[in-house]
């Protein structure tokens, strides 16, 4: 139907609350129309009195004119010119006064008739369909109750059998009104639109006749416009015709299709028992305690969303979570001599819910669904086949267990030969051979009761501003940054690159051996956003530099969060959507026994999340390579001076070779003997050689000192 939403006809006997909901809005969109119209219907209902007043006015002011020649005025004579005249003036008023009498009638009939049957007919219908809608839905509801309430034990056939024949006649009316009343709802959109154009074109097509006698200046163009608007009126009452048929075709085929499920406890030869399914929604009686010995039962509309279970009251206008069912245990129960019932155990024991279906193939196809849900078949690829395998009979779903801890340690994978998952995200790789178990290896990864934080907390880390305030300049940034060390910092780094990101969420995790960590903490922040309704996202400035990550306040330029790239042990993006991404830091010594704390971080980016783990990798790199070229650096450096130092030692020993010698050359000298030349000369030491023995002597001194 274009131009707007139909009510689907074919879920009126499910009645869930997302049909209930989209009724509130097609309801509130008719008690639109109906003000819009009435005062619409006023305006109209102003011109045709208005017209019926000018043409009573015509009339009388063309019988005043004629009869102006029969009056006698005291000061005035026998005007014969102003007597003509006035009755030919007369004339014309007395004919245009008939052409407004029938500029009257064409008003009645072809503008305020079809408001008129809008307004008293079809909304009329809609007030009177929605009271039996009302009536029915109350009435179904009470037999459902009614039926819910049947002993297990005291069976009474007579009572039974008026009781389903109750549901019975209380389903079918409320089923068939209800579908009469979403067709009406449907065709008051048709409605809507003739009961709009008709009166218009009424009112246009009186005019143009109304000005018939002046038509040369009524141009072709308008008489075209207004037979195009004449045709659409006529397109859209053959399409209102046509869809009005397809509409009491499909009743009559749900009304066929449909008797069966009439009856709240179907045949399971009619209508087989389905155990596949990884997806369930219906209407079941949860139970309420209200006292220590005293309960209530409440009928919700339930629903699974991936590995939880959903409640939500007809009001509601979404869904609320009752349970995490990954892992859980699930089993048929007797409770309060109540029928159908069945039991879901959380994973860790501390939450039950206790459900009543409506039939027996209800409540078998909920533990079903429920325990294929248990074993996260839903996360691979061919949940419907993996179930069907995993699932050899349906009837090991009712079983009860004979205690949790038994079956708790069932749902386990056992620790010995588990298989690895590959990278794969959330799913299942195909071909694998226990689908089941390598989805169930996803709990190694997250720590389990790990809390989420949504938002960034701390604007600026201490150790940062302890930086700045041991940078030696005398002033601080107002806003918390430090300012030497971290303008040096990002100039001298090789890598700059600036993204834009908006912070999604972060959690512990235990594993940091692969991608499918990062995968499995996307998975768990989506879904608590999800279900928590969590919308609003912190955006901020991503800066990789070959030294740090850094997270920017984009408004103050103030350093939110710090990561040294040390830290950063993994970086990826999502397999699907590549706008997300994720790192996972390694901070040592976190805790009390002294274990690493893996914490992984999620972001939201403008660009590809791709492009950012490749600049947190080549940032990587490119800290490697100029760590290894400092340590190169280093190493000559220290080769160099103690190359220097041997050298210089060297030196030192070859002075101290050459004055030992000096000395023991002046050592031999001076122990000879003085000889007398020939002549009575005595032979005496010279200046220089007494220096000479002076210096040996002290280099000797130096000698045995260093020695």
């Amino acid at each position: 139907m274009p131009g707007f939403d139909t009510l689907p006809i074919e879920e009126t006997l499910e009645d869930s609350p997302q049909t209930r909901s989209l009724l509130g809005v097609f309801e509130e969109d008719t008690a639109s129309i109906s003000s819009y119209f009435s005062q619409l219907f006023k305006a109209m209902q102003r011109i045709y009195d208005a017209q019926n007043e000018l043409s009573a006015a015509t009339h009388l002011t063309s019988k005043l004119l004629k009869d102006y020649e029969k009056q006698r005025f005291p000061l005035g004579g026998d005007d014969e010119v102003m007597s003509s005249t006035l009755q030919q003036f007369a004339k014309v008023i007395d004919e245009l006064s008939s052409c407004h009498a029938v500029l009257s009638t064409q008003l009645a009939d072809a503008m305020m008739f079809p408001i008129t049957q809008f307004k008293e007919r079809d909304l009329r219908e809609i007030v009177i369909l929605k009271e039996v809608f009302q009536i029915a839905s109350d009435d179904h509801d009470a037999a459902i109750n009614r039926y819910s309430r049947l002993s297990k034990r005291k069976e009474n056939e007579k009572v039974k059998n008026e009781v389903m024949e109750d549901v019975y006649t209380s389903r079918k009316k409320h089923h068939e009104t209800t579908m009469h009343y979403f067709a009406s709802l449907n065709m008051l959109q048709y409605k809507k639109k003739i009961a709009l154009l008709e009166p218009l074109l009424g009112y246009m097509q009186a005019q143009i006749s109304f000005f018939k006698l002046g038509s040369e200046n009524l141009t072709q163009q308008w008489e075209d416009f207004l037979t195009n608007i004449g045709t659409s009126v006529q397109n859209v009452r053959r399409e209102m015709d046509s869809d009005a048929e397809v509409m009491d075709q499909t009743i009559q085929e749900l009304k066929e299709a449909s008797d069966p499920l009439y009856m709240p406890d179907p045949d399971p030869n009619i209508v087989p028992v389905n155990r596949n399914l990884t997806r369930k929604a219906g209407y079941l009686n949860t139970r309420n305690k209200t006292g220590l010995v005293s309960s209530s039962w409440d009928r919700q509309y339930f629903f699974t969303q991936g590995g939880n279970l959903m409640g939500q009251s007809r009001g509601d206008v979404a869904g609320g979570l009752v349970m995490d069912i990954d892992n859980c245990s699930v089993m048929a129960v007797d409770c309060e001599d109540r029928r159908f019932c069945f039991q879901i155990t959380s994973f860790d024991g501390k939450k039950a819910a206790i459900l009543q279906a409506e039939s027996r193939k209800d409540c078998e196809e909920w533990i079903a669904t429920i325990n294929n849900i248990s074993k996260r078949i839903y996360l691979s690829e061919n949940p419907e086949e993996i179930a069907a395998r995993v699932n050899q009979s349906a009837l090991e779903a009712v079983t009860p267990s004979p205690s949790f801890q038994q079956r708790h340690e069932s749902f386990r994978p056992s620790t010995q030969g588990r298989p690895k998952t590959g990278r794969s995200g959330s799913q299942c790789s195909v071909g694998s051979e226990s689908p089941a178990l390598s989805s169930l290896s996803l709990d190694s990864l997250v720590a389990s009761d790990t809390p989420i934080q949504f938002d960034i907390i701390s604007p600026v880390s201490e150790e940062h501003a302890s930086q700045a305030k041991s940078a030696g300049q005398g002033r601080t940034n107002p806003f918390g940054e430090s300012g030497g060390p971290q303008s040096e910092e990002s100039e001298d780094s090789i890598l700059h690159q600036l993204f834009i990101v908006r912070f999604l969420g972060c959690m512990e995790v235990k594993a940091t051996e692969n991608s499918d960590v990062i995968y499995e903490t996307m998975r768990q922040i989506l879904a608590a956003r999800a279900i928590h309704n969590i919308f609003r996202m912190t955006e901020s400035h991503l800066l990789v530099t070959c030294e740090c990550l850094k997270l920017i306040d984009p408004q103050t330029q103030v350093t939110r969060l710090r990561f040294s790239l040390s830290s950063v042990v993994l970086c990826a993006s999502h397999q699907e959507n590549k706008r997300l991404f994720g790192f996972v830091l390694q901070t040592a010594g976190g805790r009390v026994d002294g274990r690493p704390v893996t914490v992984c971080y999620v972001f939201e980016s403008n660009n590809d999340g791709e492009k950012i783990c490749d600049s947190v990798g080549l940032a990587k790199q490119i800290a490697l390579h100029s760590e290894m070229d400092r340590k190169a650096s280093q190493k000559q450096r220290e080769l160099n001076k103690a190359k220097e130092k041997q050298q210089e030692e060297l030196h030192k020993q070859k002075q101290i070779e050459k004055d030992l010698e000096e000395q023991s050359r002046l050592i031999a000298a001076s122990s000879r003997p003085s000889q007398t030349a020939a002549d009575g000369q005595v032979l005496v030491l010279s200046n220089s050689q007494s220096e000479d023995s002076d210096v040996g002597e002290e280099g000797q001194k130096k000698g045995e000192s260093e020695a």
